[in-house]
């Protein structure tokens, strides 16, 4: 369902979805009641025509850079039904790629497009698209299985779980468009389930102890915000709100360019505590006139995996710790809040969580204490039970 939206800018823009794909129309409205209560009105009629099927998307926003990509998505189905009632894969794989890449993100866009051309298009692609069946897929992932990479190791049961994932969105959409039955789903492979594993409030002083100081504020910021990686390593000062001592997660740095966020729920404000205000504060001094908070002398992110191998694992040894990736800061800082006994619901949102679920799912066996895992509460109970004795 479409929506009437208040953009940073204090103007508002309509929020909607058509074939398959989101669509944000900014316009230059104010966000008053009678600016609000007007495009409410024309996104209903939008939303209409969408369901009679009379959108014509040229007609409402003729200067839209989305007007072209429909047009163009347009004339590739024009182009299938010319061939034939229906695609074959590959025809059709394109044509969803094309359609999805303006909702995704561009390391996912890259991502997908790799499963598609790589795996699905040279196994399935001279197939008709409704000719796909279960034995088929079965087989498909069988082959999956007996692929060794270099180092003669299999494909993991995550990345073919991903690949068949992607081939029945292709196929679920394909079914809508051309009136056939998509095969049943195939139960996943069952994957390793992954472990965190915090630190504790002494390992992390012992790692500061040993890390290099260039970057201890670095490692401070990421052990008491919670910040992913791609977040921490795309803040700019921009979005360093002093005032109100919060960081602004905005904007991610993935794959060597800044990106949107995970998703909608990770853009949140960050309340600085004391160490990670303090920190900031030295780091301003450092890099203050640099548009990224941490940064080379290039005022460049940090390649992350370089920092990890050259820094984070040493000061590990250093320190005597257990080997663990850099990711497990996020999850000292999920711990570290809750055996403080912070509200979950504060800590979901200072997370980017959209409910507490995960924290109590993935987070609770750390803090008996919180939780009573440890069987204390009821042995307090039991010790009052006399066995019915007079």
């Amino acid at each position: 369902m479409g929506s009437v939206r208040k953009r940073d800018s204090g103007t508002l823009q309509l929020d909607f979805r058509y074939q398959g794909i989101r669509c944000r129309e900014q316009t230059a409205l104010p966000d008053t009641p009678v600016n609000r209560k007007t495009l409410t009105k024309l996104m209903e009629k939008i939303e209409a025509e969408i369901l009679l099927g009379t959108f014509v998307y040229s007609n409402y926003f003729p200067n839209s850079k989305l007007v072209s990509k429909f047009e163009k998505m347009a004339q590739q189905r024009l182009a299938v039904n010319a061939a034939g009632k229906e695609p074959k894969f590959a025809e059709f794989a394109d044509i969803w790629l094309d359609e999805m890449a303006v909702s995704w993100r561009v390391s996912y866009q890259e991502t997908m497009q790799v499963v598609v051309n790589n795996r699905l298009k040279p196994y399935f692609g001279s197939k008709l698209i409704s000719s796909i069946t279960k034995a088929d897929i079965i087989q498909f992932r069988a082959s999956l299985g007996k692929v060794r990479r270099e180092d003669g190791q299999g494909l993991s049961a995550g990345y073919i779980n991903r690949n068949i994932k992607v081939l029945f969105m292709i196929l679920n959409e394909a079914a809508d468009r051309y009136q056939f039955t998509a095969p049943e789903r195939l139960k996943p492979l069952k994957t390793p389930k992954s472990d965190v594993d915090p630190m504790t409030l002494e390992e992390v002083e012992q790692f500061l102890r040993h890390v290099e100081a260039k970057f201890r504020d670095y490692y401070i910021v990421r052990f008491f915000s919670g910040m992913r990686t791609a977040e921490i390593d795309g803040l700019q000062w921009r979005y360093i709100d002093w005032d109100n001592r919060r960081i602004l997660v905005r904007e991610t740095w993935v794959k060597n360019r800044m990106e949107y966020t995970k998703n909608d729920g990770s853009q949140r404000e960050i309340n600085m505590t004391e160490p990670v205000y303090q920190a900031m504060r030295r780091q301003l001094e450092q890099t203050g006139s640099n548009k990224y908070v941490f940064a080379t002398r290039n005022d460049t992110p940090y390649s992350h995996r370089n920092l990890a191998q050259r820094v984070w694992y040493p000061a590990l040894a250093a320190a005597g710790l257990r080997a663990r990736t850099p990711y497990q800061t996020r999850h000292t800082t999920a711990t570290l809040w809750l055996a403080a006994g912070e509200n979950p619901e504060w800590i979901a949102r200072q997370m980017g969580h959209t409910t507490t679920e995960m924290l109590f799912r993935v987070y609770s066996r750390y803090v008996p204490n919180l939780t009573r895992q440890d069987g204390s509460a009821a042995d307090r109970l039991i010790s009052r039970f006399n066995g019915g004795a007079q």
